[in-house]
């Protein structure tokens, strides 16, 4: 059966630089933003919270979002990735990936010069994608997003 992966993403620029993450691939070490799959009964907001957190050790606040993405890497996989931007609650922190993600090996800043030179690293053209868009003020409230919890959801006292 079809089913396509939901990714969240976060743009986080600093002076000029953009928090990256190195992934330990199959097709060896590429270049991402924090990112990641959402997990049963996760919302959004939480999901990109927890994968900057996972990823780079970093406490994110999602302040907008900069789009949303369908990516077909391969006619057999379909991703719909929703890429937040805001700010971290203390950039004098150096990012580092928790000790309990299997895939992540660094997190570092990179200016957008050395982003673009290394085009040939990035986990996907979704890289660039996002921080271009970024760029471009393409920016919208999350207020867009709701979330809709079902009955069964619901804690009843």
């Amino acid at each position: 059966m079809w089913q396509p992966h939901i990714t969240v993403a976060a743009v986080i620029e600093y002076q000029g630089s953009f928090l990256l993450v190195s992934d330990n691939t199959s097709r060896g070490v590429m270049l991402n933003q924090p990112a990641g799959h959402l997990e049963p009964n996760e919302d959004l907001i939480a999901a990109v919270i927890r994968e900057v957190k996972e990823e780079s050790s970093m406490d994110f606040r999602p302040e907008k979002i900069v789009g949303m993405y369908l990516y077909h890497p391969n006619p057999e996989q379909t991703y719909l990735r929703i890429c937040f931007t805001g700010s971290l609650l203390d950039y004098t922190k150096t990012p580092c990936p928790a000790q309990d993600d299997d895939g992540v090996i660094a997190a570092n800043w990179f200016d957008l010069a050395t982003i673009r030179k290394r085009a040939s690293e990035h986990r996907s053209q979704l890289v660039i994608q996002c921080i271009d868009d970024y760029l471009n003020g393409q920016l919208y409230p999350l207020s867009m997003l709701h979330n809709i919890v079902p009955n069964y959801m619901l804690k009843v006292d």
